[in-house]
């Protein structure tokens, strides 16, 4: 009967697993940079258009933010305790 070296048939074993985990990352991450390069050359980004001018803050609009969060605030201390 044969000598089997268990040690040598589980590194050989390990190499082989590993290089074919490696060889598949190795693909995938080349196919998703042509993917990418192929969504980049057909379906460009458009540049955003310059926003209109904004609108100033009126004291109206901020003392609708402090009501709101005051009422926020008050609410959260109710339902705590």
């Amino acid at each position: 009967m044969a000598e089997v070296n268990y040690i040598v048939e589980a590194l050989k074993f390990m190499v082989l697993g590993m290089g074919v985990v490696f060889l598949f990352l190795f693909l995938l991450v080349q196919v998703i940079k042509i993917q990418a390069w192929l969504i980049a050359k057909y379906f460009p980004e458009t540049t955003p258009k310059a926003p209109a001018t904004p609108v100033a803050n009126t004291t109206e609009d901020e003392n609708r933010r402090v009501a709101v969060i005051i009422a926020a605030v008050s609410e959260f201390r109710k339902n705590k305790s």
